[in-house]
């Protein structure tokens, strides 16, 4: 195993770690500079597009040369030839202390993502469902910080997590309705102030989560036990996903700065996106939205 700096541009939040198979492209934001960011698989030919906004996250579509963009109060279209970015729904008009946060397109090609309270210190954020027709459901309320949207690679498991709850939770996810049978997967060791940001899962059906402030990327196995921990050069890393020709280089988001002042700071390479290779373990195709 080998851990290489891909790009060093001291994102201040680095988020959302997307691989894009059609272009063989690597995706990914910086929520607080307000912009995403898009290189080759080495590193190469870095592309940008700013947003009027902090960007939560987003979801790339598969009908448009474009995204859909998580802003903080709600979503919006982004082209990418022109770079306009034009507004679509808010699901939270009279919710100005939260914003949108994590999000993942499910198998269906569906856009799910999430709210969260902005000083991280209530439970006013929910987690929702954008569908191809544009119609939006909301999944789950009650919620601190939407965290590690992911799903076993047949789509019939779904995860996530609050950030500060301490636990990533499984549901049963099918193919119409909302999640069902949620379950505790794992438990988070939060002793070292570490806890839950994002996550992504390999063809084997294990979860890789980035345990921020603690610069572990965690690798569970489907039953939820710890199968393979990693040290990462930096402590504040965000999320994580599979990319490259072959999936089987896995990609690594970090912060330069942290959002909230009790948090330290990291060392040089704070703020990079990082490749891991050589761990002889395949991801999960990224889909794109469908609508």
């Amino acid at each position: 195993m080998e851990i290489k700096v891909l790009v060093d541009i001291k994102t201040r939040l680095g988020e959302g770690a997307t691989w894009d198979p059609i272009r063989q492209r690597l995706f990914w934001v910086d929520i607080v500079d307000k912009r995403l960011f898009s290189c080759d698989e080495f590193g190469g030919n870095l592309r940008a597009w700013h947003a009027p906004q902090k960007i939560g996250s987003f979801a790339l579509r598969d009908q448009h040369d474009g995204a859909i963009l998580a802003l903080e109060d709600g979503l919006y279209t982004l082209d990418f030839n022109t770079g306009d970015v034009e507004f679509l729904i808010s699901p939270e008009p009279d919710k100005p202390f939260n914003r949108l946060n994590d999000g993942r397109v499910d198998r269906q090609g569906r856009y799910v993502f999430g709210s969260m309270n902005r000083m991280e210190e209530d439970t006013t954020a929910a987690l929702y469902r954008l569908n191809t027709d544009l119609s939006l459901e909301t999944l789950e309320t009650g919620i601190n910080t939407s965290n590690s949207i992911c799903w076993s690679p047949d789509g019939s498991k779904f995860y996530y997590a609050d950030t500060w709850a301490g636990e990533i939770w499984s549901y049963d996810y099918a193919m119409q309705g909302l999640p069902t049978n949620k379950q505790v997967f794992c438990q988070i060791d939060t002793s070292d102030g570490g806890s839950a940001d994002g996550s992504t899962v390999d063809s084997e059906g294990f979860v890789w989560n980035a345990k921020v402030y603690s610069g572990q990327l965690i690798r569970y196995a489907p039953n939820g036990q710890v199968d393979r921990v990693i040290e990462m050069p930096v402590k504040k890393i965000t999320t994580a996903t599979f990319g490259g020709k072959n999936l089987d280089v896995l990609y690594v988001t970090s912060m330069s700065e942290p959002p909230l002042p009790r948090f330290p700071g990291d060392n040089q390479y704070r703020g990079s996106v990082f490749a891991i290779y050589g761990l002889g373990i395949q991801g999960v195709e990224d889909t794109r939205f469908k609508g």
